[in-house]
């Protein structure tokens, strides 16, 4: 109970690198002895030192690190890459125990980081709340096992079923309010790609930048196998970089992202997009905003036909569904 309880304040620090880490993943570490916190570290910022880094530099007493106990949500690099390896610096400080969340799948560690403890010496407990730290950094575990961008579906609809009036122009249906419309904004902050289809991008003229929220604009990435889409657009302003897609099949624009090193896509594109991704099993989350409003007619909604688990949020407005067994 007490390393759970402990794992669980490293998981609460590593949130706090939500929209900062990417494509590094979110860490979180505690160093404790005798029941007592001594120090506290998150991964602030990608290119800047790791969650393991920044708690040792915060313990006052560092002769106390040589009889204490350290969590840490991932299990500690092993290799040089931005910085110098977490695992040597936990070595070197004689710290005896450590208690690792999940491993990590990145090739170059993998499993090198608790080879690498254990042969010096230390205790290495791994698995504590296992599924909590592995759901964690989803996005990443999903890039580097899947070697595909983690694929959020995102759609308002009216409370009977529509995302949309039908219509050949003008404004889209306001589904969202101010607060609503804050929390997609924080969604797109957290996500590496904001996609949208040629249909989507010609009537709405979407901007698809983070204006409610604080955080980095993701890449926007638009559809355009004809090449009809005007330079006029907002998407093509300065606001954020922009990448068109010409290509024919989603797996092919999914392979160019990972290649790009995007590990997370927002779908918020209309009806057939979503729907396309959802028939063909490219999906791991979908958030539904639901309107108290009804539209009695227009352009119906997409629909989830796959297993899925429901979890309801800001008083049902928002419904999450989780796909447990997405495409490989």
């Amino acid at each position: 109970m007490e390393d759970e309880k402990y794992m669980r304040r490293a998981l609460q620090l590593a949130r706090n690198g939500e929209a900062h880490t990417a494509p590094n993943p979110m860490v979180g570490a505690v160093i404790v002895c005798d029941d007592h916190i001594l120090g506290e570290g998150y991964h602030i910022r990608c290119g800047q030192a790791h969650a393991e880094v920044n708690a040792v530099r915060s313990v006052q007493k560092r002769s106390l690190l040589r009889h204490a106990t350290i969590y840490v949500t991932l299990e500690p690099c092993a290799h040089y890459g931005k910085t110098p390896p977490c695992a040597d610096l936990l070595i070197a400080e004689g710290i005896p125990r450590m208690v690792i969340g999940c491993r990590d799948p990145f090739a170059k560690v993998d499993g090198l980081g608790i080879r690498k403890l254990r042969e010096a010496g230390c205790e290495v407990e791994v698995g504590v709340l296992e599924h909590e730290c592995r759901y964690l950094i989803r996005r990443f575990l999903t890039f580097h096992t899947r070697q595909r961008p983690y694929i959020t579906l995102k759609w308002a609809e009216s409370a009977d079923g529509f995302i949309d009036r039908k219509r050949t122009g003008g404004t889209p249906t306001l589904l969202s309010n101010p607060l609503t419309s804050m929390l997609v904004h924080r969604l797109r902050a957290s996500h590496d790609a904001i996609l949208v289809g040629t249909r989507t991008a010609l009537l709405d003229n979407p901007s698809l930048t983070v204006r409610n929220w604080y955080g980095h604009a993701p890449l926007r990435v638009v559809i355009d196998r004809h090449h009809v889409l005007p330079s006029t657009l907002q998407l093509f302003n300065d606001e954020a970089p922009t990448l068109c897609f010409d290509g024919d099949t989603l797996e092919q624009l999914l392979q160019q992202l990972h290649r790009q090193n995007i590990q997370s896509l927002l779908v918020e594109g209309g009806s057939t997009l979503l729907q396309a991704f959802i028939d063909a099993q490219l999906w791991d989350e979908a958030v539904v905003e639901t309107a108290p409003i009804a539209l009695v007619e227009g352009v119906s909604s997409p629909v989830l036909t796959s297993f899925y688990t429901v979890q309801s949020h800001f008083g049902h407005r928002f419904r999450h569904y989780t796909n447990p067994t997405p495409a490989l």
